[in-house]
């Protein structure tokens, strides 16, 4: 199988397809399947934006809509991952991954998929030590903080990657796993990235959680992106495997963006999307680990007195192939929960008031598992209060539109308490040198910026004795 794997997308699907398009016939070959390591970059219309963290300058519609609404067709299967900078609205439609558009489809939080034999695992999001073991709280209209710590990974989709056990061939995080700069060339990465140094010199460079998942889960290959370099490297394991690294750049001209690899597949399957057994497995015995509470969700350990081992065994992958019955066929029910950006500006543009996806639902009541924002919202469609027919996937525009509380009411005797706004200083932008002849692609800096605040409500929880107060 051929994959054309893209480092930061930053919404540029016209360049991406048109530069898979040259090589294709440069070379002769055929694409079989595009891979975006982050910063895709999914904004629908300019509502999207403003739930983007970049400040409004950078605030581009770029040419995502029109593969969303239907004017341009994706020419080759793609999939992707969550960054930094993304329409963060629309991914927390689906948090257990699924299509933002017609053969465009999204991990989720952390996903596993299966692609003609070829299992390729994900996590979505970079790495913040201060909001790593919370809950997943946030939702739109989002305020200064959440529109950052949203995209922010969690402990909760590490220890289910932590699960698993059945060998991987690719993996994808958007930031790099920590101390691979020990396993390629670091002189000449330090030379190409000075300011890198310093972090190197400290072990700082690159996510802990990350580096942690490379030394369990030993994929074949591993993807990323997010500094904006291209940076390769062979990992040993104890074990006696290998996984390639590679970290690709942004998509601007004149840079190392997109890389081609051949993967051995099962040439008598099709190039479609599957669910992985074990993995939809580990979501279903893992369902009661979720939190939607801004407060610090602890996972299972060997010290403590619950489960804390979720390897599914046979029978349990037995019972949730048996849920599916045996087709584990992602279905292609793309549908539009947004309006597309009609090309040109409206007046008065605000975030979006949060929407639960027809696709989400659906999985989530065939696996009986919880959807974050349903419990978020206080919708009638978590586990243990599934409503036949329920129709309303919004919040109350009235609800939107009120006032922001310090406290979120949760349970009777709990509540919420929410922090300040905190700018995170994620990875610096450096200057691009451009070809003007050459089609540029908008690339999005890590300033910070505020917008609408956050309102509350108060929820509906299940299995409400793992979430009492420290």
């Amino acid at each position: 199988m051929k994959i054309a794997v893209e480092g930061c997308a930053h919404g540029e699907l016209d360049t991406i397809y048109s530069t898979i398009r040259y090589l294709e016939e440069k070379e002769g070959f055929k694409i079989d399947l595009l891979i975006c390591c982050g910063d895709f970059q999914a904004s629908r219309n300019e509502e999207d934006l403003r739930c983007m963290a970049v400040p409004p300058k950078y605030c581009k519609i770029c040419s995502f809509y029109k593969y969303y609404t239907g004017e341009k067709a994706a020419p080759v299967l793609t999939i992707f991952i969550g960054g930094n900078h993304e329409a963060s609205n629309h991914l927390q439609e689906l948090p257990y991954g699924g299509w933002v558009a017609p053969n465009i489809y999204y991990l989720g939080y952390a996903g596993v998929i299966n692609i003609a034999g070829v299992r390729i695992g994900g996590i979505s999001g970079i790495y913040k030590p201060k909001d790593y073991m919370r809950g997943h709280f946030e939702y739109s209209p989002y305020n200064d903080n959440t529109k950052r710590s949203v995209y922010h990974i969690r402990n909760l989709e590490v220890f289910r990657l932590k699960q698993i056990s059945e060998p991987l061939n690719i993996f994808l995080s958007h930031d790099w796993p920590n101390g691979i700069w020990e396993y390629g060339n670091k002189t000449q990465l330090i030379k190409f990235k000075p300011y890198f140094e310093k972090d190197i010199e400290n072990g700082d460079l690159g996510s802990k959680p990350t580096g942690e998942l490379l030394d369990v889960l030993k994929p074949d290959y591993w993807f990323s992106a997010h500094l904006h370099c291209k940076f390769a490297a062979v990992v040993p394991h104890s074990c006696g495997k290998t996984t390639r690294f590679l970290a690709l750049d942004k998509c601007l001209p004149q840079r190392r963006f997109m890389q081609i690899v051949d993967v051995p597949h099962n040439t008598n399957l099709k190039t479609e999307i599957s669910y992985d057994l074990e993995w939809l497995t580990i979501l279903r015995l893992t369902n009661h680990l979720l939190s939607v509470k801004n407060v610090n969700n602890y996972m299972p350990g060997p010290t403590g007195n619950e489960k804390w081992c979720f390897k599914p065994t046979e029978a349990e992958k037995s019972d949730t192939l048996e849920i599916f019955g045996e087709n584990l066929v992602v279905p292609d029910n793309f549908e539009k929960t947004a309006e597309g950006y009609k090309g040109y500006k409206m007046k008065n543009v605000r975030q979006p008031q949060a929407v639960c996806n027809p696709q989400t639902v659906l999985f989530c009541k065939k696996l009986s598992i919880d959807d974050p924002l349903t419990l978020i919202l206080n919708l009638d469609l978590s586990v243990d209060n599934a409503a036949e027919g329920a129709t309303d996937l919004s919040i109350d525009r009235t609800f939107v539109d009120s006032e922001v509380s310090t406290t979120t009411p949760v349970q009777k005797k709990m509540v919420l308490n929410l922090p300040k706004p905190v700018n995170d200083d994620d990875v610096p932008e450096t200057e691009e040198l451009q070809n003007p002849e050459t089609p540029e692609c908008v690339q999005s800096p890590v300033e910070e910026a505020a917008d609408e605040p956050n309102s509350s409500k108060k929820f509906k929880r299940r299995n409400a004795s793992i979430y009492q107060n420290d």
